[in-house]
Order: structure tokens, then C-alpha cells, then sequence
């Protein structure tokens, strides 16, 4: 008894132990040692040693207008102001990773890299002797260093350091400058874009001429200098380093190096300098309440107090631009679609396009032709403007201390009088040889103007069908204004009659709730999904909305496509992309297909899914609850990729929302969560419960909805009891040869642990995807599930059916008992 009671000691001493570890990771794990991985996953990073600066995985674009992208970069930011800013420096900027494999490691040979889905990504390989092990260490300082370490454990030379590598922020103790024995020229550079941290247009350096100072350049012209360094401070920016008080500032030139630096006296200041996109420099300093910067800005243009949002960069005055016309940050949409046109070379950032707005006397106006910020989009003067703060962000003059809305005044159009003169004695002397040349060309254009006048009538068809249905009109022209710079294409109705035979039953590939869906080749030969809304239908009226607003909006390799859509009468009709092998399941559930899902195609297909819904949940532009996931809406790419579709249940979360309520309870038997179901409640952990019943479903090869004939239990109910029996490998689908147990019982284990009964226990899908892809040892147990399908309804033929609810109040739902 006496040893039996010390080895639960010793259990409960090292379960408590290993509680604490995990508790305080984040303040010890600053050190990367080869061998050690940091993998994309929310609590996986290295933290300094007091906690300052945090390296990771991040998506940048939080801060921005733009929202974040679902690229992934390796980089460093304050663990205590996430999102402000993204990251003060970036390992792999020109290299992102497309989703959440990405693995940071030192490898047995020292080498520096990122290992994903895709391949690797070097990040150093040293050319140089090494003697004893490489280390990597996460400093207070903002720094990340490799080091030679001594088999003793004494650290020796340092190796590479990322301050060497700027992005767009020197932080103190940063060399700007030139180290003359290397060659290597330290240089700070704008982001391309609030989501994109690949260079941008302007770069920060020392003057590598004899001069003492510091240069913006702007695409490799001098855009700004500092004047010369001159008794500790700057000729012509002495504001650089007026702050004596809190920071040390020097300018070092010799025959090694010549580089500008500067250091903090209280080591508890927090400061940055940062090259922003607009080519301004802006100093930095955290201020006593611990969230808010007192900043600064410095540059060639001159801010004017009354528009203190205005954009400030150098330009030229010119005969219609005489200095006073400011272009200010204003959210919303155009009307007058021809009033504007685009350049869409993905080279151009926002210096460029109000370079060429400026240049261009007609122009009003410009915004990011892209949604990661890159390309141009320019507004003729005339344009109608909206405001509305849903929309993303435009630049339209305004004339200074005249109108501060953004729309030019009364004045400022009469001050153009001679202009408009001079346009018309041009447009009269035109219109002779203008109007015969146009009646020549009249038939020619015929077919263009048909196509363009049909496409104007379905856009206001969708229009109207958005204000139809209660508080889609808004967010309708929203998703509808960006998607059209997706190429989201208005199709004909004789072109989709043409490209499916007349919808022939031949080319039918399967029928929902929504309507047919069938096979189409449009005239260039690509083959396109059709599915076509049926008549009289009125929920689906608010599917194919939703799914235009949606779909069009979300862009990852784990979700369908949207291309386009057709109105025409009565006649709705969405276009997808065509994926050769149907949906999940076609194979899961089909005796002789089910054979092609061997254990690791399983694995993928659920890790797929997985990464697809937690783009939906956290990386996406908009929350989105997807609230109808099963097999038949996994959809799978020539190369069994999965592809959630569907999207016409959905719904969007604001950022401060957690969970909604509704009267409409929706969506399919054997799926729902009790929460949703039995009250109407639905929240990300709906989605989670959903996945987990689909993930049961892809490990064992049965649906849910099925019940076991030997034990009259439904799939939820057997998965329970052989977990609790501890034989969990006895689930899976006998129709696979072979496949790891652990593994088997891991799945089955997360699976449980998303159909929990309570909302507030099942994990998130980050947590998920952790879970699945990691080795972790000692997962928590599930409790056991609330609800199983009731074997009274399963059987007949309609064993997976949707559910429609006209009201949650005393909801009842017969095919579902507690346990």
C-alpha cells in the first residue's frame, strides 16, 4: 500500500509539474535549439526573457485597412501590443507560407529554415566554421541571434542576428548602415502594403557617399535627407533626435563601418522608428498607459494640422495642381462604375497610384485595385462617391481648408473655369470626325453594348434581390463591389443553356436543397459547375444570396470558388468551379470508391477541412459560421484536396460577437449542435461540433445518421462506448488494410472531444488543427456527448435530411433524444 500510495504521489507531483511548465512556456521558452520546432500554432512562439517581443507565425494586415491575409510569415512583434504594429521584423517576407504548415526549426546541420506543406524555405545556411552546437535566442532587445554554444553550454560567437536584416522598423541597439569588412548594407524598407511585407517603394540608409546622413530614397531616387550629422544631431531634421532625455543617439564613421544607432537610457522604454508606406519616417514611443504611441512623423512634405489623416509625400505643383489639394482616407464605394478605370499591375503600390493620380488633372480620386493593397483604381472627376464606413478605404481630394469631406467645393470648380473652356472648344472641333467615326464603328459595338446592358441589368436584378431579403442589401453591394476585381463574371442565361445542353439530364450532377446542379463547358473549354436555383423556392432565394456575398468575398485553397452567377426572370444561377471528383461522400459512403481513402488520404482530407473552416472562423476578412458542414459538402479536387462548399446557410460574425440567436433553425439531421438545435443558438463551436461528427464519420467509414445493426447505436453513441472501453481502433473502416492505432485512437479522441454537450468545452478549430498535427501526448477527456440520433428515424430514406424550424421558442425535434 505504502509503495502503491508513493506512485500515485509521484503521478500527481509530475501531472502538477508539468501543469505549471505549460502555464509559465511563454516566459521560459526564449532559446531554439537544433532539433527544436516552432510550428504555426497560437500559444507555439519563443518570448524574450522579460517578455517583450515575441517570435512567430502571424498574419500581417490586422492593423491595416486591409484586414489580415491568410498568408504566413515567420516574424517578431511586442507580445504585449499584438497587432500594434503586425511585426517589427519579418523572416521570410518574399516567401509567405499559404496556410498553417509552416514548421520554424534549426536542423541537425544548423541550418535556418521553414519547412511546410509546399517545401522549405532557407533562411540561412552558414558558411563558415562551427565549432559545437547552433542556438538561437530571442533577446529583450527585439533581436533574434544564432550562436556557436560550447558542449558546457557556454554560448561562443554570434553567428547571423536579425538586425542585420531590417524590415520596415529600426529598434534601438539597430546598426543603420554600412559595415565595410562584410559588405552588407543595413537598410530599412517600407512595406509593399498593410498585407504585404515585401519591400515597398521606399528604403532608409546612410548616404554610402562621404556625407554623414541619412536618405529616404524613393524606387532608388534620393526622395528626402536628413541634412549632415553635426554635433549629435541632424542639420535639417534636428526633430530626429530632439528626445535627449529618454534615448542616446550617435553617427559612427571609421575605415570598418559607418552606420547611425541609438539606445535607450531606461530599458523599460519601448521605441521604434518605422518607414511607413507613404515614405514617412515616424518615431515612436510607447506611452505610460502601456498601449498608446506618441508618434512623430518626419519626411520632405509638410502636414497640414486641419487634415491630420491628409496623405503627406512630395509632389510637383503643375498647372491644375497648385500644392493645395489634399487626398484624404475615406471609407465607402463609387456609383458611377465609367468614371473610372484601373491599372491592375500588381508592381504598383499606393505612392504609385497618387503619383499617377496626381500627374493625371481628371482624376479625383484613387484605392488599391487589389484586395492585398497592390494595383490601382482611379475616379474621373464627376464620380459619386458614397460614404459608408462597411467599404474599404479610397483617396479623393479635397481642397485644403475648403471642404474636409472629401468632395471638392463650389470654389474650387470655379477656380477650373478656363480649363472647362479649353475642353470644350477641343470637344466641338471633335465632334464632326468624332460622330462619323462613331457610326462607322456603330455595328461593330452593337454586340459589346447587348453584353455590357445585360450585365448592368443583372447587377440591378441582384440588387433588387439583395433588398428583398432583411439586412442582405447592405452587405450584398459590399461583396458585390469587391468581387467584381475577383473576376467575378455576370454569365448569360443562353450561355449557361449552351454550355450545359439544355441542363440535360446527362449533365446532372446531384440535387440539394437549393436546386440541380449541373455539368457545364463554357466555349473556351473549361468546365464549370452549375447549379440552378428552383422556382418558388424561398429559402433558397436567401441561399443564393448568401452565397454570392460569401463566397465571393473568401478566397482559400480549402473553399469552393465562386465565378459568377446569372439572373435572368425567374431563372438564379450560381457558377463554381468544377472539381472531377464530386463530393466526400461519394466515396466515403460508396462500397467500391471507399477503397481509394486510404488512412493518410483520411488524415489529409481531414486536415483540409480543418484548415478550411479556421480560415473561416479567424483568418478570413469576415467571421464566418459556416452552420450546415457535412460530407456531401466537401467537395474534392483531381487531387482528393477537399473543398468546403455550400455557403448558403452561412452566416458573418462581427469581431466583438461570440454567438447569435436565431428563429430559422437550419440545416442537417445528425449535424447540429444540441445548442443550435434544441434553442437556436449558434456560435464557431457549432462548426466545431459538426466537424467532429464529419470527422468520426471520414475515420470509420458510417454515417452518422446509420445505425449500427449488431448494437442499434448510432455513430456518436459507439464511438463513446469503445473509448471508454479503451478499443477505439475497432471503429475504423474496415475497408482500410492498415493504419497506425495511436493514430486511429488520437482522431477518434479529438472527434469526441468537439461533440461534447456543452459549447464552452469543445475546443476551438486553432485548437483542433493543434491537436491533429502535432504530437502532443495528453489530451483532456471528453466528456460524454449529449444527443444522439434517434433510431426511430434513421432507416427510411431520407437518413440525412435538412431541418427548417420556423421558431425556436418550445422548440421540439423528435429525431433527436437526450442521453
Amino acid at each position: 500500500m505504502a509503495a502503491q500510495g508513493s506512485r500515485r504521489l509521484l503521478f500527481f507531483s509530475c501531472f502538477f509539474l508539468q501543469y505549471l511548465l505549460s502555464c509559465y512556456a511563454e516566459v521560459v521558452v526564449y532559446t531554439l535549439k537544433q532539433g527544436d520546432q516552432l510550428r504555426d500554432q497560437d500559444a507555439d512562439h519563443l518570448v524574450s526573457p522579460h517578455g517583450y517581443f515575441k517570435l512567430g507565425f502571424f498574419s500581417p494586415g490586422t492593423s491595416s485597412d486591409l484586414g489580415a491575409t491568410s498568408n504566413r510569415f515567420l516574424g517578431i512583434w511586442y507580445s504585449k501590443l499584438p497587432n500594434h504594429p503586425d511585426a517589427v521584423w519579418v523572416a521570410n517576407p518574399e516567401t509567405p507560407v499559404v496556410d498553417s504548415s509552416g514548421v520554424f526549426m534549426l536542423d541537425g546541420d544548423g541550418k535556418m529554415k521553414i519547412k511546410h506543406g509546399g517545401g522549405e524555405i532557407i533562411l540561412w545556411d552558414h558558411n563558415q566554421t562551427v565549432s559545437g552546437n547552433v542556438t538561437g535566442y530571442m533577446m529583450d532587445t527585439g533581436n533574434f541571434m544564432l550562436r556557436e554554444v560550447a558542449s558546457d553550454g557556454t554560448p561562443g560567437k554570434i553567428l547571423w542576428e536579425s538586425f542585420d536584416y531590417p524590415s520596415n522598423t529600426l529598434l534601438p541597439g539597430m546598426k543603420l548602415g554600412l559595415d565595410f569588412r562584410t559588405g552588407r548594407n543595413r537598410t530599412v524598407s517600407s512595406w509593399f502594403s498593410g498585407q504585404v511585407p515585401t519591400p515597398g517603394a521606399f528604403r532608409l540608409g546612410v548616404d554610402p557617399n562621404r556625407t554623414n546622413r541619412l536618405i529616404i530614397w524613393r524606387r532608388d531616387v534620393v526622395y528626402w535627407t536628413s541634412g549632415i550629422w553635426e554635433s549629435g544631431s541632424f542639420q535639417m531634421a534636428p526633430q530626429l533626435t530632439s528626445r535627449a532625455d529618454l534615448f542616446e543617439f550617435s553617427f559612427v564613421s571609421n575605415a570598418e563601418e559607418k552606420y547611425f544607432t541609438y539606445s535607450v537610457k531606461d530599458n523599460s522604454t519601448l521605441s521604434r522608428w518605422e518607414l511607413n508606406t507613404w515614405g514617412q519616417l515616424l518615431q515612436s514611443i510607447l506611452a505610460s498607459d502601456g498601449t498608446t504611441w506618441n508618434t512623430t512623423a518626419t519626411g520632405p512634405c509638410t502636414f497640414n494640422p486641419d487634415y491630420p489623416d491628409a496623405v503627406c509625400i512630395k509632389q510637383t505643383t503643375s498647372e491644375c495642381r497648385n500644392g493645395s489639394e489634399l487626398f484624404l482616407p475615406i471609407k465607402g464605394y463609387l456609383i458611377d462604375a465609367q468614371l473610372t478605370y484601373n491599372d491592375s499591375n500588381p508592381n504598383l503600390d499606393l505612392s504609385d497610384c497618387h503619383a499617377i493620380c496626381w500627374r493625371d488633372c481628371a482624376c479625383i480620386g484613387y484605392g488599391p485595385f487589389h484586395p492585398n493593397g497592390s494595383g490601382c483604381l482611379y475616379m474621373r472627376e464627376g464620380a459619386h462617391f458614397v460614404k459608408n464606413n462597411y467599404f474599404g478605404v479610397n483617396y479623393l481630394v479635397t481642397i485644403a481648408n475648403n471642404s474636409r469631406d472629401g468632395t471638392p467645393t463650389e470654389g474650387s470648380k470655379k477656380s477650373k473655369w478656363w480649363i472647362w473652356c479649353i475642353v470644350g472648344i477641343i470637344l466641338a472641333a471633335a465632334v464632326l470626325p468624332l460622330g462619323y467615326f462613331l457610326y462607322t464603328r456603330k455595328r461593330k459595338s452593337q454586340h459589346v453594348q447587348q453584353t455590357d446592358n445585360v450585365e448592368t441589368i443583372q447587377e440591378q436584378g441582384l440588387l433588387d434581390l439583395g433588398s428583398q431579403i432583411s439586412g442582405m442589401g447592405d452587405i450584398f453591394k459590399l461583396k458585390f463591389g469587391k468581387s467584381r476585381r475577383l473576376e467575378f463574371k455576370m454569365f448569360t442565361f443562353p450561355e449557361l443553356v449552351a454550355a450545359t445542353d439544355d441542363f440535360s439530364f446527362a449533365r446532372r450532377l446531384g440535387e440539394g436543397g437549393f436546386g440541380p446542379v449541373y455539368k457545364g463547358v463554357l466555349p473556351d473549354g473549361q468546365q464549370v459547375a452549375v447549379k440552378r436555383l428552383a422556382r418558388h423556392s424561398g429559402q433558397g432565394l436567401e441561399e443564393f444570396m448568401n452565397e454570392i456575398t460569401l463566397i465571393a468575398e473568401l478566397q482559400h485553397s480549402n473553399l469552393v470558388r465562386l465565378l459568377g452567377c446569372c439572373i435572368q426572370g425567374e431563372e438564379k444561377i450560381l457558377i463554381y468551379e468544377y472539381l472531377t471528383n464530386t463530393s466526400l461522400d461519394a466515396f466515403l459512403f460508396d462500397s467500391t470508391r471507399v477503397y481509394l481513402l486510404d488512412w493518410q488520404r483520411r488524415i489529409s482530407i481531414i486536415e483540409g477541412i480543418a484548415q478550411g473552416l479556421l480560415y473561416l472562423h479567424k483568418y478570413s476578412r469576415v467571421r464566418v459560421i459556416h452552420r450546415d458542414l457535412k460530407a456531401s459538402n466537401i467537395l474534392l479536387d483531381e487531387s482528393m484536396k477537399p473543398k468546403i462548399s455550400d455557403f448558403g446557410m452561412a452566416r458573418i460574425f462581427a469581431q466583438n460577437e461570440s454567438r447569435a440567436n436565431t428563429n430559422r433553425v437550419v440545416g442537417t439531421y445528425g449535424y447540429m449542435s444540441p445548442e443550435y438545435a434544441m434553442n437556436g443558438i449558434f456560435s464557431e463551436k457549432s462548426d466545431v461540433y459538426s466537424f467532429g461528427v464529419l470527422l468520426l464519420e471520414i475515420v470509420s467509414g458510417r454515417k452518422n445518421t446509420v445505425f449500427v445493426s449488431s448494437t442499434n447505436l448510432s455513430l456518436i453513441e459507439l464511438a463513446w462506448g469503445l473509448w471508454k472501453k479503451g478499443d477505439c481502433l475497432e471503429i475504423r473502416d474496415p475497408s482500410m488494410d492498415s493504419c497506425p492505432e495511436d493514430e486511429v485512437t488520437k482522431y477518434v479522441h479529438v472527434g469526441l472531444l468537439c461533440v461534447q454537450e456543452y459549447a464552452a468545452d469543445r475546443p476551438t478549430m486553432s485548437e483542433v488543427l493543434s491537436m491533429l498535427t502535432s504530437d502532443i501526448i495528453f489530451l483532456p477527456d471528453p466528456k460524454q456527448p449529449a444527443f444522439c440520433v434517434s433510431n426511430s428515424e434513421s432507416g427510411s430514406s431520407q437518413a440525412e435530411r435538412r431541418l427548417d424550424m420556423g421558431s425556436s421558442n418550445g422548440l421540439s425535434i423528435t429525431v433527436m433524444e437526450p442521453r
